[in-house]
């Protein structure tokens, strides 16, 4: 049974969320238990401090722990001033106010966070990916959640650029998951494109992560968010498949935007919350759609001087290229970390690789106007602009034109209407 509201007119009020949460939790015996509560890092808009207060208000004298971890998937570990930030309280708040709570970062790249939960097996896979790949996929996923009674997901839902419609079990993998998953589940979104798949409800991608979540022998609650600008438009509670099914839904109608024609230039001005091109590539993947073929799309964010503070060394090898840049010369790249070739070929887009002359043919330009330098730009095959002669008054009201501004681009995602099912 599915608790939830969800508005295209309106947003739902503190109360209104209060009324849904005491609905839900009431038909789940948690007195006595261990909790963990799974939440995104700080690249994602949700209101989660409203979401902390009311967990510790509803939940706290009653569990025996109510703790939680962050889905950070491979982005950095976040420090107190962050966590702080994330979620309303302060460490000392916290140990003073809510003494059952603890927020715990995933390490990802320690072996010693994770257990083996058992195989995807290879026939399974070809099902699930629709023959495109012939592997087994081994899930791997932190291993805290299992010193705990119930889980529960607390997370947004926004158009992706790898499994379609993010939100769900996605907050299991690659949120607190091992590399193996990730790296599958991505490498499986790169083959389709992001193109193809961006704003799609049921794909291979959600397949593979479901498949992979029923491993996770724990009881599962999802409260899964609709969030428009910084406000809450909807709030579903039920198991992680039910609650993404509505939440994708209410997502379509609030986070597309359909256009009548396609733009020859977009500039894509980049929140801080993306604090590098690996977060901020949101910037690209939610325009592509929307762009002409030649047009351009530039990514700014004078904020940003790094590609990736996890990955940049093997961005640095490997540099952003198309998909078939990559299967056309498989042998070279095999080695690398699919994930990595995964997000070079979606910040990048579409295109095309001729084995004879050896020559690439994206289908639009993606331009850095960050403080990334122009020689790094160019060394890793992205465009550069200059930041500082980048005048956004410039770029306002011209649509007539064939040119958008995006004041805060990486969460609306842009569609022309022609394309429109």
């Amino acid at each position: 049974m599915i608790s939830g509201l969800g508005f295209t007119d309106r947003y739902l009020t503190e109360n209104e969320v209060r009324a849904l949460m005491t609905e839900a939790m009431a038909r789940y015996p948690l007195d006595g238990k261990r909790v963990i509560v799974i939440i995104p890092d700080g690249t994602r808009t949700a209101p989660i401090p409203m979401m902390f207060r009311l967990f510790g208000e509803l939940l706290g004298d009653k569990v025996a722990a109510l703790d939680y971890l962050i889905a950070l998937g491979t982005h950095q570990p976040m420090s107190e001033e962050a966590i702080t930030e994330l979620v309303g309280v302060s460490a000392a708040e916290r140990a003073a106010s809510y003494p059952r709570s603890q927020v715990f970062n995933h390490y990802w790249n320690d072996p010693e966070t994770f257990v083996e939960l058992g195989q995807i097996t290879e026939e399974e896979i070809v099902n699930i990916s629709d023959g495109l790949l012939k592997e087994s996929v081994r899930v791997i996923v932190n291993r805290k959640i299992f010193d705990y009674d119930q889980i529960i997901i607390c997370g947004p839902t926004f158009p992706h650029e790898v499994v379609g419609f993010s939100g769900g079990n996605k907050y299991f993998f690659p949120g607190i998951s091992g590399a193996d998953v990730i790296n599958f589940s991505h490498w499986l979104g790169a083959l389709i494109t992001s193109y193809s798949l961006i704003g799609q409800k049921h794909t291979p991608v959600r397949r593979v992560i479901d498949r992979a979540a029923a491993m996770i022998d724990r009881p599962k609650l999802c409260f899964s968010m609709v969030v428009k600008g910084d406000s809450l438009a909807g709030l579903y509670i039920g198991t992680p498949e039910e609650a993404w099914e509505a939440a994708s839904d209410l997502s379509s109608q609030l986070h597309i935007i359909w256009v009548d024609r396609p733009f020859k230039r977009v500039l894509s001005v980049m929140p801080k919350l993306y604090d590098d091109i690996w977060t901020g590539a949101k910037g690209m993947y939610k325009l592509e759609p929307a762009i002409e073929d030649g047009g351009e799309v530039v990514i700014y964010a004078p904020h940003i001087d790094e590609f990736s503070y996890t990955h940049g060394a093997v961005l640095e090898k490997v540099g952003y290229h198309t998909r078939d840049y990559f299967i056309k010369q498989w042998d070279k790249f095999r080695n690398f970390p699919l994930g990595v070739i995964a997000h070079s070929t979606h910040l990048k887009g579409i295109g095309t690789y001729d084995e004879s002359t050896g020559i690439e043919y994206p289908r639009i330009r993606v331009t850095l106007a960050t403080r990334i330098p122009r020689e790094k730009c160019e060394q890793l095959n992205l465009g550069y602009l200059d930041p500082d002669s980048v005048n956004i008054d410039d770029w306002k009201n011209r649509e007539h034109e064939g040119i958008l501004l995006v004041p805060k681009a990486g969460e609306m995602l842009y569609r022309i209407k022609s394309s429109q099912n």
